[in-house]
């Protein structure tokens, strides 16, 4: 039996979550192509009949502009100390840039063994593949190199197999019928923060965060009130019925840093706020098994990327 933890790290948007989701068969980490879309370090737990492998999915390493960005940052140093194997991930298609080179000197000083996954082999031409291993090559001393594709499935199964190879003899880490040990509330806010930056334009994404403020069926979250905090604006349809069995009411804001940004993410007639809401709700309801009432409201948190108690507050 071999177990252990397994860091995936890259700059933005090389695959890291989508690697995630497709060695577990399931989503636990949200997507998207818009850079730095993870802000925590998200387990996932792999089963073979090797062991168990526990894939920590983290923010991609990057140079910060904001104090949001300089914890992200330590968050990933942080996770380097404490796994028994990483997975360098770069993008094929892009190749090896300055921020690549940056990580594998952060490698460097580290003993823990590394894969280097030359991610998105579907898209790259063969050229470009080729290149881009020689360049992943070059970089550092990794235990292996390996092309992929986390989007198709292509050379997932030897990854498997080379995860278990070089994780240590162990006992499982967590119980039998657990995935991942990202609380509820977190994977709800963050299904809602994917469904947003998908419809916002690009300079809005970084500055949307997402808090739950209550969630729970109609009798615990009462009907008919505003979030704490103040009023906003709902999305998710008529108020819930106290009699509707097994309905799940989830009340969260959607918090942007100005207040010019809180009418481009409502939408005209609060029409983006809505769409939102339905493509949240869709997913959660599939996810959770349950029908779903979501309210969703928007403030403002006046430049809260750069403030400490705001970061605080909106769990970061």
């Amino acid at each position: 039996m071999r177990s252990g933890l397994v860091a995936l790290v890259g700059r933005p948007n090389v695959g890291k979550s989508t690697l995630l989701n497709a060695l577990l068969g399931q989503k636990v980490a949200i997507m998207s192509s818009k850079p730095q879309t993870t802000r925590s370090v998200v387990r996932g737990v792999l089963r073979r009949p090797e062991g168990e492998a526990v894939l920590v999915d983290t923010p991609g390493l990057h140079k910060p502009r904001t104090l949001l960005g300089q914890r992200l940052n330590d968050l990933v140093r942080g996770t380097l100390t404490e796994v028994d194997l990483v997975c360098f991930m770069v993008d094929a298609a892009a190749g090896v840039g300055r921020g690549d080179q940056f990580l594998a000197a952060e490698l460097a000083r580290i003993e823990t063994p590394t894969l280097a996954l030359v991610n998105k082999m579907d898209i790259a031409s063969r050229q470009r593949m080729v290149s881009s291993l020689q360049a992943v090559t070059g970089l550092g001393d990794w235990a292996e190199v390996v092309p992929v594709s986390a989007l198709t499935g292509e050379q997932l199964d030897v990854l498997s197999g080379l995860l278990f190879h070089y994780l240590p003899e162990g006992p499982p880490l967590f119980p039998a019928d657990q995935v991942t040990d990202e609380p509820e509330r977190h994977f709800v806010a963050e299904v809602i923060r994917e469904k947003a930056i998908a419809l916002v334009r690009e300079e809005l994404p970084h500055s949307i965060a997402v808090v739950v403020e209550e969630m729970g069926p109609p009798e615990q979250v009462p009907t008919g009130r505003e979030p704490p905090g103040g009023r906003g604006r709902r999305a998710g349809g008529a108020e819930p019925r106290p009699e509707r069995p097994g309905l799940l009411v989830i009340r969260a804001t959607l918090f942007v840093e100005r207040a010019s940004q809180k009418p481009i993410v409502l939408g005209r007639g609060g029409s983006l706020l809505r769409d939102v809401g339905t493509r949240a709700r869709t997913e959660l309801e599939l996810v959770l098994g349950t029908r779903i009432f979501l309210d969703l409201h928007v403030k403002v948190a006046k430049e809260w990327q750069r403030d400490p108690r705001q970061l605080a507050r909106l769990g970061y």
